[in-house]
């Protein structure tokens, strides 16, 4: 199954930063922090504005983004998780 997200979403696989250890405690899943960061898989055709021209998206497919903490619907695909989320939801795209 496939999927293409609408108007002014994207896809986004999220980026695990791995696990966490702090002065050698290992913080179960439970008590991790959602990762912020990750990487887009599909977008969408872009927004309308009310006079009918289209605006594309500013991000692409393979961006690394920044998006807020509790930004998109959390989706289950093929058994991988992904979030589908608007282009305002994204803060900033990471380079280098």
């Amino acid at each position: 199954m496939s999927v293409r997200p609408l108007a002014d979403r994207v896809m986004v696989k999220t980026l695990d930063a791995g696990e966490v250890k702090k002065g050698g405690i290992i913080i179960p899943d439970t008590a991790k922090e959602k990762p912020q960061e990750g990487e887009i898989i599909e977008v969408g055709p872009g927004r309308m504005t009310e006079d009918g021209k289209k605006i594309d998206l500013e991000v692409k497919k393979g961006d690394k983004i920044l998006y807020g903490k509790y930004s998109g619907t959390e989706i289950s695909l093929n058994g991988d998780e992904f979030l589908i989320m608007r282009e305002s939801d994204i803060l900033a795209v990471v380079t280098g």
